[in-house]
């Protein structure tokens, strides 16, 4: 959008102003993960382990085939219910495939 002009007709009219930069509100952090969070979260996954879904989405992942995303998708999917968790879980535990894979070949 073009500067006002200080003229009271034409297309770029009304009172010359300067713009005031909008301080972001504490609302728009919510969701964000914290340090104390994080670390809680990571002991907890560590100590219980994986739900049964999630081992069966790892064993589909292990197995893999030519439709396995989607597959995994459509069971993730199924029941966690929205499409945006579905995918987060399927990434996550894709993730966390190629750290064991990781952890075995380095210890190999």
């Amino acid at each position: 959008m073009a500067k006002a002009t200080g003229l009271a007709k034409g297309a770029n009219k009304g009172h010359i102003t300067e713009k005031i930069d909008k301080v972001p509100r504490p609302s728009h952090r919510k969701g964000a993960l914290g340090k104390r969070v994080a670390l809680v979260k990571d002991i907890v996954r560590e100590v219980a382990g994986l739900a049964p879904y999630e081992r069966r989405i790892l064993d589909m992942i292990k197995t893999g085939g030519s439709s396995a995303d989607k597959r995994i998708y459509k069971y993730a999917k199924r029941r966690l219910g929205s499409h945006k968790r579905a995918l987060k879980k399927r990434d996550q535990i894709k993730e966390m495939n190629a750290k064991i894979r990781a952890r075995q070949t380095g210890a190999a």
